[in-house]
């Protein structure tokens, strides 16, 4: 399927001052209208509020010619430069294919292209095929022998002598298979010398992209019979003509060359590295104490950093310009799209006492989800209430979410908000909700900050990145940071800023579930991209591999942030410890509510102790629901902390977090596993006059705005901003 009017920005976020790109692919045969809104609320739920999207002048709406725009996705590396090849070489590399097609679609594992003459070697799933044209005549040979699912081989092409020769030799035994050949074609002598275009894993038009591990592709004068058991041996010797080292520089797309020639390179659509090559012995898991056991790289055919798209028009940040959520709605006949962004206030500048931290960083992570739960149910929804027509189960073009696979099964670990994000935009219906709407992320967190502007209360937006990129100055100015329904993942950076706010007498509204969960890595000269290892423990949509649980644009320990020692109860106070379908439940108030010091928090919501409340709303029909926390003191939860209410009665699917799990019967704490799947509303000061209230569930905001605004959770959060913030 194609989208026929879609876009994206340079950035989430803007200050006054400063302007964003819009980038859009119109595949229709018309002009199409931009404009600016102030999104509001983002819900097209007919039992709810409502879509409210509120119109902005802007001197750059109007119409725009559509150009459709290509997606160069697929991952590989480039170089080019002079080689002395001379009259006889030999190319030595070392592969392991995750996913071969039939020969109708070969695989380009190295391609080298020079006048008159070029090399290509690919793979199929009948073997191994090289391709030698010189001067205007073409030799193919083939091994004719299959190579395994994820096996090491190590392949040699040697050219010289009047011959060309094709080996492939496994580094790794196979009982009753012989993985064995060769192949052996007759060809003129010819001076190999010369300027040549490298690629590696693609064609040199960057079509017929390879599928798995690369690694050592080396050069090497002369035609002996070596093996690449040392390349360090190989380049002292003098023959080595260019050696591309994957173990150097893999924070990055530097694709360097160790040989005399120099001819360094880059990956294009930045492929994952740091991954466990030929030589790793399960000695070391991190990669930069032994690089070249990390000497390959994983290259994708569907990997990709940048869409690469041209500037359509720009969008200027007034200086009066608001802060909030705002987006830019394209329309053109019966297709729209709206590309969302965040208005910061002027830097150094706190417009208002409290700051709606946006979970940018979240909704990167999750960009176009491709959810294992899609019912035709789902799209007549989305069409009932003109909600927004695309996702990740229905358009592959933009790539995948790091909750999906590659073609090739490996997990995604790297996502790029530098291309269209379709469950990002306002209208999206994310899950299949038979009480609720279905929201997630940046939809569902608009139930907050439409409630907010109902209740009057005044708020500025920032964002994981703004965060991440100043720190705690960012939050200094306020008296008050909101979060919003689903802050999951979080750099050390975010956490630090965060933490040192509470510390320093800030507070912290935590009012989601699941939250400061993953930790992702995160480079400052690479913005654009984040990076998640699903290392040991935790809900995870797929599995790191063995050895590959260190991060490969900051070297350190990926993975859950309570396996780095930061569990979320240190900052919040509860933790991620049951989930669910997206169904909700209510909670039950506890005697916590009679205590003097949160006492007020449940003034003129009715409540009393032992009784329930919250079991509506627009997120799974209840307050607590899909995604629980709990307190637990083991973990952090300070000890003045007050538990206020806890949620129960919840579904059958229901289940324990893996964390949490020793056995099917045991826990971690001790309790049975059914009895970890709640979530609790905490309260706690801090001694340096901050105060934390968090909610435990994702489902919270979802009930903010039932019966006209008015009810007991309404009036709980309304009680806490009002104190929070005097």
């Amino acid at each position: 399927m194609v989208v026929p009017l879609i876009g994206y920005l340079d950035r989430f976020s803007a200050r006054p001052g400063e302007r964003l790109e819009v980038k859009i692919s119109s595949q229709l045969d018309r002009p199409f209208k931009a404009e600016l809104v102030r999104v509001r609320h983002a819900d097209p739920n007919p039992n709810g509020p409502g879509m409210k999207l509120i119109p902005v002048p802007a001197e750059w709406a109007g119409e725009y010619p559509s150009v459709a725009k290509p997606v160069p996705l697929g991952s590989h590396g480039c170089a080019a430069g002079r080689l002395a090849l001379g009259e006889a070489f030999t190319l030595l590399l070392r592969l392991s294919p995750w996913k071969l097609r039939g020969p109708d679609r070969p695989q380009v594992v190295l391609a080298l292209a020079g006048t008159g003459r070029s090399l290509t070697l690919t793979a199929d799933n009948t073997g191994l095929a090289a391709s030698v044209t010189l001067d205007g005549k073409t030799v193919r040979l083939a091994t004719a022998v299959p190579l395994l699912h994820r096996r090491w081989y190590e392949v040699a092409v040697t050219i010289g002598e009047g011959r060309v020769t094709l080996r492939q030799t496994p580094l790794q035994r196979s009982w009753g298979v012989d993985e064995r050949a060769a192949a052996e074609a007759a060809l003129p002598m010819a001076d190999w010398s010369g300027d040549y275009a490298v690629t590696l894993g693609a064609a040199p038009d960057a079509t017929g992209h390879f599928n798995g591990r690369l690694e050592d592709p080396l050069l090497l004068r002369g035609t002996p019979l070596v093996t690449l058991d040392s390349p360090e041996a190989l380049l002292a010797s003098g023959r080595v003509a260019a050696w591309w080292d994957f173990s150097l520089a893999q924070e990055g797309e530097a694709v360097l060359d160790r040989g005399p020639a120099a001819l360094h390179g880059r990956f294009v659509n930045l492929p994952t590295r740091a991954v466990k090559g030929s030589r790793w012995t399960g000695e070391e898991h991190a990669w930069r104490h032994a690089p070249r056991h990390y000497a390959a790289v994983h290259l994708h055919e569907d990997d990709l950093e940048d869409c690469r798209w041209a500037t359509d028009f720009v969008v200027p940040i007034p200086e009066d310009m608001p802060s909030g959520v705002y987006a830019v709605r394209l329309t053109c006949g019966e297709h729209w799209d709206m590309i969302p962004f965040f208005v910061l206030p002027p830097k150094g500048v706190a417009r208002a006492p409290i700051a709606y931290l946006a979970n940018t960083f979240t909704c990167q992570v999750y960009a176009n989800y491709a959810r294992p739960e899609f019912p035709e149910t789902q799209l007549a929804k989305r069409a009932a209430w003109g909600a927004y027509p695309y996702c990740g189960n229905l358009v592959r073009d933009y790539g995948l979410s790091t909750y999906n696979n590659h073609p090739d099964g490996s997990g995604i670990s790297l996502s790029s908000r530098l291309r269209p994000i379709m469950n990002m935009r306002p209208g999206f219906l994310a899950v299949p909700d038979d009480k609720g709407s279905g929201l997630r992320h940046l939809p569902a967190d608009s139930h907050l900050t439409d409630w907010l502007e109902e209740k009057g209360f005044a708020y500025d937006v920032i964002t994981d990145e703004d965060l991440d990129n100043e720190g705690f100055e960012l939050l200094s100015r306020y008296k008050v940071v909101v979060t919003g329904s689903h802050p999951e993942y979080h750099t050390p950076g975010t956490l630090d800023a965060l933490q040192e706010f509470v510390n320093r007498g800030g507070r912290l509204a935590y009012l989601g579930g699941n939250g400061f969960y993953w930790k992702v890595a995160r480079r400052q000269d690479r913005p654009h991209l984040l990076e998640i290892r699903r290392a040991e423990g935790g809900i995870r949509a797929w599995a790191a591999e063995t050895g590959e649980y260190y991060n490969q644009l900051d070297g350190t320990l990926g993975g859950l942030w309570r396996r780095n020692g930061r569990p979320p109860q240190l900052l919040a106070g509860v933790g991620f410890s049951g989930q669910g379908k997206f169904e909700g439940s209510h909670y039950r108030a506890t005697e916590g509510i009679t205590d003097p010091r949160a006492a007020w928090i449940f003034e003129g919501t009715g409540v009393k102790p032992g009784e329930e409340f919250g079991g509506f709303g627009l997120s799974g029909g209840g307050a607590a629901g899909f995604e629980l926390d709990r307190a637990d003191p083991l973990l952090g939860t300070p000890p003045n902390a007050l538990i206020l209410a806890r949620s129960e009665a919840h579904q059958e699917h229901f289940v324990t977090v893996p964390e949490e799990l020793l056995t099917h019967l045991t826990t971690v704490t001790g309790e049975t596993p059914e009895a970890l799947i709640r979530a609790e509303i905490v309260y706690f000061e801090t001694t340096g006059g901050g105060a934390v209230f968090s909610t435990g569930s994702i489902t919270f905001c979802g009930s903010l705005s039932h019966d006209g605004y008015v009810n007991p959770v309404s009036r709980i959060l309304e009680n806490v901003l009002t104190r929070f913030q005097a």
